[in-house]
């Protein structure tokens, strides 16, 4: 039965393609200066479960595990409304089921879903879904920014799949099985792996450090801010996916003040150059002895700032690090995903300010760019993206 209803959802795509999956971050502090609080029990690690179902996905405001794949595909040519609709209605029953710790329909390895492990699975839809639909799209690409070196098979998608869990095996399975049901509706356009700290190294609220070693998503929303710079009123958001390359071999060449000088925070604490502690506010009035800004003009923190907790984007940065060169220089950086209510009143300024004058842009480089839109969640009985298709 299992097997009929699958092929009754998927009939009428036409011959088999593709792939989908994708994922989530929060706030820390340096090691060190206070101890780890390690969990009275890891017993739950395994079996927490993240609901599915609700007006808003999850996956984003979540607190982020430590693994994470994004997965986007091409829809294969022909796609319509109606086939967009079967395809969804498969993908949200079977996400429904992994994040339970069920297994997939027809899973043939269902041993392998019986660990939940806190795993989420975010739809996400870009231009050309919309475009298959005959609808226009809330989201376009983003504008060419100078400090790009974008490569194609790291751009764009028409529908993304973001999968996270604090198990890496439990990611993978659910990624497989996803797969499955998205091949009769299109093809991988691209797969990036991510991960984060594991699962009780450090308690919850702990701020991600990147690859380079800096505190990244010091300064998300947080709390009331979350509900007006992250969400609409329907439910929706929107995410920018940007793989950004780490240049290690030049970065590990600075001092740890210029390397904070460039940041515009303390490597250890992650406080502010005018600052004690990492959530201080920065003081970009303040001047050194010889009269010049603490806080550098040019650096991220001066260039990123957002004043206006409405305008912030939430940062959910996992690192990757894939194999070194014949030489050992590594290939390692940030899927750098980006949830906010609007692009343009929200990414796109910061982005500009950034690629115009942040010091840091010596030491990254963004290799792969996309956008999505993130459509409301869905009550058990539908699915993701009823809507806008239905």
């Amino acid at each position: 039965m299992t097997l009929r209803r699958r092929a009754l959802l998927a009939g009428g795509a036409a011959a088999g393609l593709g792939a989908v999956a994708a994922c989530s971050a929060t706030p820390s502090s340096p090691e060190g200066e206070r101890p780890a609080v390690v969990p009275a029990s890891f017993t739950d690690i395994g079996t927490g479960i993240v609901p599915f179902h609700g007006p808003r996905q999850a996956g984003v405001t979540t607190e982020p595990p430590a693994h994470a794949a994004f997965l986007s595909f091409t829809l294969s040519k022909g796609t319509d409304r109606a086939a967009l609709g079967r395809m969804l209605r498969l993908l949200t029953d079977d996400a429904a089921r992994l994040t339970r710790g069920e297994p997939a329909l027809g899973d043939t390895e269902a041993e392998l879903a019986v660990h939940p492990s806190r795993l989420t699975v975010t739809f996400g839809f870009g231009p050309g879904l919309y475009r298959a639909a005959g609808l226009k799209s809330p989201v376009t690409d983003l504008p060419p920014f100078t400090v790009d070196r974008l490569e194609d098979r790291w751009n764009g998608g028409d529908l993304l799949l973001q999968i996270c869990a604090d198990d890496a095996l439990t990611v993978t399975h659910a990624q497989r099985m996803l797969i499955k049901d998205a091949r009769p509706f299109g093809a991988i356009r691209w797969v990036q792996r991510g991960f984060r700290r594991s699962a009780g190294v450090h308690p919850a609220g702990f701020t991600q450090r990147n690859v380079l070693g800096q505190l990244d998503g010091t300064a998300n929303p947080r709390d009331a801010a979350m509900d007006t710079a992250v969400w609409n009123p329907d439910g929706s958001t929107s995410l920018v996916v940007r793989r950004i390359r780490a240049e290690i071999e030049t970065w590990d060449l600075l001092s740890v003040g210029d390397k904070e000088n460039a940041v515009g925070r303390r490597m250890g604490s992650g406080a502010p150059l005018s600052g004690t502690a990492e959530f201080d506010e920065p003081d970009f009035t303040k001047l050194d002895d010889t009269g010049l800004p603490v806080m550098p003009d040019f650096s991220h923190v001066a260039r990123a700032r957002q004043t206006d907790p409405r305008l912030k984007i939430l940062r959910r940065p996992y690192n990757y690090d894939e194999a070194p060169d014949a030489q050992g220089r590594p290939d390692s950086g940030l899927v750098f995903a980006a949830y906010q209510a609007d692009i343009d009143r929200q990414f796109l300024p910061i982005q500009r300010r950034l690629a115009e004058k942040d010091l840091l842009n010596e030491w990254t480089t963004p290799i792969g760019s996309a956008v999505f839109a993130i459509p409301p969640g869905c009550a058990e009985g539908g699915w993701i993206g009823e809507p806008v298709l239905a």
